[in-house]
């Protein structure tokens, strides 16, 4: 597996199985994405353990640091409602 450095730079992309599943690394979010189909098999237990490894990665870096309840880049809660123009 290659070093995956969770949350460290905004355009590295690991690629699990091929492209089945990837996980592209951001400053403040990691995303992971596709599907993964684990075979009881070498090659299943070679994606379980990429997999394993990107994920312990993550978990690592935000156990490493004091976490904000919620990100200030997140757009806030809906606070009403807005009549609907269209009815």
């Amino acid at each position: 597996m290659s070093d995956f450095h969770a949350y460290s730079n905004d355009d590295e992309v690991l690629n699990i199985a091929g492209d089945a599943l990837t996980v592209s690394n951001g400053t403040t979010r990691v995303t992971i994405s596709g599907t993964l189909e684990i075979a009881k098999d070498r090659r299943g237990l070679e994606a379980a353990l990429a997999l394993k490894a990107a994920v312990d990665t993550i978990v690592a870096e935000l156990q490493r640091a004091p976490l904000p309840a919620k990100l200030i880049d997140e757009p806030p809660a809906p606070t009403g409602s807005v009549e609907n123009p269209f009815a």
